[in-house]
Order: C-alpha cells, then structure tokens, then sequence
C-alpha cells in the first residue's frame, strides 16, 4: 500500500488536510436540518372545522357549539355539526353528539398557530382525508435520497468526488431555495425530491474524499469529526425552527449557504488516490504537489514524478483500471460478501433510527425540547462509539451499537404507555446507539470496498439505508393492529442484523484497499504482512538531480 507511505511524505495530516476537511465537513451541519426538516415544516397544529361562511357566531353559541366531542370531551379535528346549534353542547359532549348529526370540514379548518405560524400541513390542509399527503412528502424525499445514492455514486467513481459535490451543493441550493417559493404541494414535493438526491451524495462524497487524503492512523478521527457535525446540526435545526417558525422561511435558512459552499467548493483538490486508480498519473502528481507545496512539504513534492509514481503505484494501475461498475458488487464473490453483508447494516440502522425520530410530536412535549435532547445524546454515544473504534476495531463497534439499539426498543415495546419517563429514556438511548451505528458505518463501509468501486459501494449502501427510510413510515401503521407492534419491529431489525457484522473482516490500523487483490489479501490475512514487504521494496522518492549524482 504505497499511497498511505506517499501522502505520510508529504505531511501526512498536515494544512492542507485539515482546510479541506473542515470546509468539506462545514455542509453536514446542514444536512441534519434537511433530513429531518419536515418535523417542523408539516408539524400539524391541533386543528378543527370552520364552521359555514354565513355562520353568526354570536348567535349560535360561538364555535365551541359547532364542534363535536370525541371521548376525551375533546373538540373532533375532522367533524362538525350539520346544522346550527340551538346553544352551546354540555360539558362531555354527548347529548349534543347524539341528537346531531355531522360532516367532514367541508369550509376548511382554523390552525392554532401558537407554535407554528404556518407549516405545509396549514397552508395546503394535509389533515384528515389529506393526512396521508404529509407523509408522502417525506417519503419522495426519501426516494430522492435513494436515487440521488445510485446514480451520483456510481458517478462519482467515474467522473471524481471534486466534480460531484460542487455540482450537488449547487442542485441542493437551487432545490432548497425553489421548495420554499413552492405554489403547490406537487411542486414541493418535486424539490424536495431532487434536494433528497443531492443530500444523499453530498454525505458520501464527504466521507469519501475526506478518507482518501488520510492517513491510516486519522481516518476514524475524521469519521468521527463528520458524525458529530451531523449531530451538532441537529442542535442549529431546533435553534433555527424556533427562531423561524414560518415554514418558508425555515425551508430557505437551511437552502441558501450552500450557494456559499457551491462557490467554496471549486478549491477542492480531487482525490489523488481516485486519480491514480483511474490511471491518471499526471493529475495524481499534480494533486500531491499542490497538497505538498499547502502542507510546507514543497522538497519532498519535488521528489515526485511519474517514473515515481508508476513504480510505486504499479499494482493500482494493473488491477484497478476499468473496474468501477456497480455489477462488481454482485459478480466478484469476495466483494458480493461484503456488499450484502453491508447492506444488511445500512437498512436495519436506517430502518430504525428514522422510526424514531421522525415522530418528535409523539412524545407529547415541547418538539423543540426532543429535537435538542435528540441532539445531545448523540455526543457521548459517539464518543463511546469512537473510543471503541480506536481500541476494539469497527467490527465490535458496529455489533454493540445495533444490537443495544435492538435491546432498547424492544424493551420499549413492553413498557406501559403510561411510564411516558421511562419510554422517552429508552427511545433516547436508542437513539444514540443508531447515531453511533450510523458513524461507524460510513467509515467502515469505506475502509471495506476497494478505492476502485468505493463510492459506488458507498452509494449502494447508503441506497439501501434510504430503503428503510422509506419503509419505516409504513410500520407505524401497524400499531392499528396492536399498538407495540411497531417498536417490536423496530427493534428486532437492528438486533437480528447486527450478527451480519460477524462476516465482515476487521479493518484497524489496515490501510485502506485500492485493488481487489488487497480485498482478497485482507481476507486472507495478509494485508500487514504485504505492507512490511512493500515498505521495503518501495522505491525512493528521490529527485531527478539525486539520481544523477547517485545520492
């Protein structure tokens, strides 16, 4: 593994590697925001009839005597009396009920907005019959995630991750910025779809170019660096819901800096590391000069060229060439094992992790309070999450943060109802395992695949955590038939996939593969043996003058 002994030359984790990384990792507080906008922007306010436009008010008892009761004695959201009352209804609500008769809210409804000004839910009334439309607007957000996966990595593999991320910040701005000067649900929904796309690759391609210009001993540093930014972003989402509680203008904060990182984005340096697997020798000396020249390494830059480069890099350009097709994944045996192993991973963590966060006015307190302590719990789980990283390895970090996810929600099933503490506890500490689940993942996923096909696996990966966000919502429905039943399933996905961890091969302290023969060789155990070996048989980085002078 030549690569990780050249970029340790040139600085190693020096200026450069910390700009770039810092303002590739600026984005993902923002992506919080996004994936979870929608608890704030279709919030639903409580609700009910309007009563006929020629209604005097005054006269017939105030609204209050045009509503029904449910069994609370609660106002109905959906109904209202037929005709005018003579006065107003009794306390409970039942003669009133009984002897006249309803109708759906054929006047539209009254939004209380003391906590949102205006959400989607009241400005296109997704309520009642149209309940479902709210939904669908987070699912179609969802499937953009999930294209957005497919297509921009297999592109980015093909065309670079420089080139993909400048060109999806700049999707997301413009998505971002149309849905909230949306006139119709149909058009929202179509931003938010193509946002859903650029948001899904933006979060691979962070990872992914971050990873290919570290050393092996900071990789799980940086993955960890890019989970607590996401976390940190939940934060800055329920400060900013808050501040703005007009849906619009909450939709348009989280939309325009990334003109900002669209502009920013242009000095990025490509992946010298994807360049030199596309057989691009003369950009990939190109990049490691400039990375040299950033980190104060501006001799041992000198040191390189492409005789260099070739013989050190000799086993990337014979293998690596030509192989970056997302069949790959299901035709070489060795890389089918960890794709299907992986995706295993990526569903079940999606799966769960977005049942629970995406019904915040389901624990019945301030929405704002769950999103902040939401937020929280993920900086001691991923800090956890990371010192087990370093010590034990990826492999018992990934099996513990599923499985205690798993244990968690189960447990949670079997609570009463009524021990509202205890459940929000459970679902908080479940919570943070997903997000620790989460941090491991995306480092692990890209330590497994070869640099060849890595964002192309990245991108069938996270395809597949978008499946069972996607899937997710539909569960809930099933509390209809028994009212656990959602939390049971929620919580047996992530226990029962876990155990897929076992398969996978351990990856601290590895440096990350290039080739399939460095998968093949990791799998048999060879990989540390093949480092020492290829250490000593590395060429020299000398320059052309040394070589002269016989130094």
């Amino acid at each position: 593994m030549a690569f990780n002994d050249i970029l340790e030359q040139i600085g190693g984790f020096g200026r450069f590697q910390k700009i770039q990384v810092t303002l590739v990792v600026i984005p993902m507080l923002l992506l919080a925001s996004h994936n979870t906008l929608q608890n704030f922007t279709a919030a639903i306010p409580t609700h009910h009839c309007r009563p006929p436009a020629a209604t005097n008010l005054s006269q017939d008892g105030g609204l209050e005597a045009w509503l029904p009761r449910d069994r609370q004695g609660r106002p109905e959201s959906c109904l209202r009396f037929t005709a005018p009352p003579w006065g107003p209804p009794s306390a409970n609500g039942t003669e009133a009920n009984v002897t006249r008769a309803t109708e759906p809210c054929a006047d539209g409804w009254i939004y209380n907005d003391s906590t949102f000004a205006s959400t989607i839910v009241t400005e296109w009334d997704l309520v009642c019959t149209h309940r479902a439309l709210r939904q669908l607007a987070q699912s179609l957000y969802m499937v953009g995630v999930l294209l957005g996966a497919m297509v921009f990595g297999c592109l980015a593999d093909r065309l670079g991750r420089r080139k993909i991320l400048i060109l999806n910040y700049l999707q997301t701005a413009v998505s971002g910025t149309c849905a909230a000067f949306a006139p119709n649900f149909l058009t929202y929904c179509t931003f938010r779809l193509l946002s859903g796309m650029s948001l899904a690759s933006i979060a691979l391609n962070c990872m992914t170019l971050s990873v290919e210009w570290m050393p092996i001993h900071t990789r799980a540093h940086v993955g960890t660096l890019i989970g607590y930014v996401y976390s940190l972003g939940q934060f800055l989402l329920a400060g900013v819901a808050y501040a703005m509680p007009h849906w619009r203008h909450l939709q348009l904060a989280v939309s325009l800096p990334f003109f900002i990182f669209f502009i920013y984005s242009w000095f990025f340096i490509e992946s010298a590391r994807w360049y030199s697997s596309s057989g691009k020798l003369d950009l990939t000396l190109n990049a490691l000069q400039k990375v040299a020249r950033i980190n104060g390494k501006q001799e041992e830059g000198a040191k390189l060229n492409i005789e260099v480069l070739r013989a050190s890099l000799q086993k990337e350009l014979t293998t690596g060439k030509g192989q970056a097709s997302a069949l790959e994944l299901l035709r070489c045996p060795t890389l089918r094992r960890l794709f299907l192993c992986l995706t295993m991973l990526w569903f079940a963590t999606s799966f769960a992790y977005y049942g629970l966060v995406m019904d915040l006015q389901g624990f019945g307190v301030s929405i704002y309070l769950i999103q902040v302590i939401f937020g929280a719990v993920d900086l001691p789980a991923k800090l956890m999450c990371f010192l087990v990283i370093n010590s034990l390895g990826r492999r018992v970090a990934q099996i513990f943060s599923l499985l205690l996810a798993g244990i968690c929600i189960l447990v949670n099933g079997v609570v009463p109802h009524d021990q509202s503490i205890v459940r929000t506890s459970l679902a908080v500490l479940g919570k943070g395992c997903l997000a620790s689940s989460f941090n491991c993942i995306f480092l692990y996923t890209g330590e497994l695949y070869p640099t060849m096909i890595r964002q192309t696996g990245m991108g069938m990966g996270s395809t597949m955590a978008r499946v069972g966000s996607i899937v997710s919502p539909l569960v809930s429905m099933t509390a209809e038939l028994y009212l656990p039943l959602p939390l049971f399933i929620y919580g047996t996905i992530p226990a029962a996939a876990s155990m897929a961890t076992t398969l996978l091969p351990e990856t601290l302290g590895q440096p990350l593969p290039d080739t399939m023969l460095d998968v093949e060789n990791r799998r048999r155990g060879k990989s540390r043996q093949q480092q020492l070996e290829q250490q000593k048989q590395m060429v020299p980085l000398q320059s052309p003058a040394q070589e002269k002078s016989g130094l």
